[in-house]
């Protein structure tokens, strides 16, 4: 392998400023365990996009000759199938199933994207999938919610894992697979739901464990990368935390300045979520306590997990 080689870590985008802060400690992570050259493009809505963060890249490294695309995305789907190898100039993955003839519409992100201007290799790797290396986060999330319990170590404590959600199947599978794992290293009772467009519901799930097993405290891990409109608003409002339940979410205590923006995150997800303004967020009924853990973010996990993906196609 030559050393004209670069890495682009791949994200959505997001109106919402934590997706770029999150996306730049891990960038900064990665580039100090790796010193490989490294750039992170959006697909949408932040800056650099994705074509952008390839110029970055041809300025970094003398005739670059590869890039190795990462999408820093937990579950496949339509982002790491369809977007994301057309706005590196490469085929689909598979059929559009929200624009099969591949015609889309003028003001659509896929049409509006600068081209990416590179004569090398692009090497697109696959999305991060339910790793075992995830199993550790989950525990370490646990971990650092149950310090924080205002109640004491007879409390039965009840797990569910929250995943977003997809019209198609990859998201479920990819949740399904990491529970399965979960469910084999745990003590807990556990469960998952998902946040939008898919089953169960994160009330539902909670149902199921609430009905089949006594539990007093509720740990809700999401399983996002960074936290957004889902992790900061949609779920905790699920949850019942967003209104007069402050004694329930003293550890959220560094979401609170996010809520003021909120009015405005729908331009950008038109396309994905027409179901945006029709979500359910039907408060939960449970009446014990309710830990709810940060998403992974740079977490050094998340980090090792996307080196040793690039590691493996060098």
């Amino acid at each position: 392998m030559s050393n004209n080689f670069g890495v682009l870590l791949i994200s959505h985008g997001s109106s919402l400023p934590y997706g770029e802060v999150t996306f730049n400690d891990i960038k900064d992570k990665f580039i100090k365990k790796t010193d490989f050259p490294t750039e992170v493009g959006y697909m949408k809505v932040s800056e650099p996009s994705i074509a952008g963060a390839v110029e970055n890249l041809k300025k970094e490294v003398d005739d670059l000759n590869k890039i190795i695309a990462l999408p820093v995305f937990l579950a496949p789907g339509i982002h790491t199938n369809i977007d994301i190898p057309i706005l590196l100039g490469l085929d689909p993955l598979e059929e559009d199933p929200r624009c099969p003839d591949g015609n889309y519409p003028d003001e659509h992100y896929l049409s509006i994207a600068d081209d990416v201007d590179f004569d090398g290799e692009i090497e697109l790797l696959s999305a991060i999938g339910p790793d075992d290396d995830l199993l550790k986060f989950i525990d370490k999330r646990i971990d650092e919610v149950l310090k924080e319990s205002e109640l004491d170590e007879d409390a039965k404590t009840g797990i569910l894992l929250v995943s977003h959600g997809s019209r198609l199947k990859y998201n479920k599978e990819f949740i399904s697979a990491l529970f399965t794992k979960f469910e084999k290293t745990t003590d807990y009772p556990c469960n998952f739901g998902f946040m939008e467009l898919a089953e169960p519901s994160i009330p539902d799930a909670i149902d199921v464990l609430l009905s089949e097993n006594d539990v007093d405290r509720l740990i809700v891990v999401p399983v996002f990368i960074a936290p957004g409109v889902h992790t900061t608003n949609d779920i905790p409002t699920i949850l019942g935390l967003k209104e007069g339940h402050s004694h329930h979410h003293h550890h959220d205590h560094d979401h609170s300045h996010e809520h003021e923006h909120h009015h405005h995150h729908d331009h950008d997800h038109s396309h994905e979520h027409e179901h945006h303004h029709q979500h359910d967020l039907t408060t939960i009924d449970f009446d014990g306590e309710i830990l709810y853990p940060e998403p992974i973010k740079a977490d050094d996990i998340l980090i090792d997990i996307l080196i040793k993906k690039v590691n493996n196609s060098l």
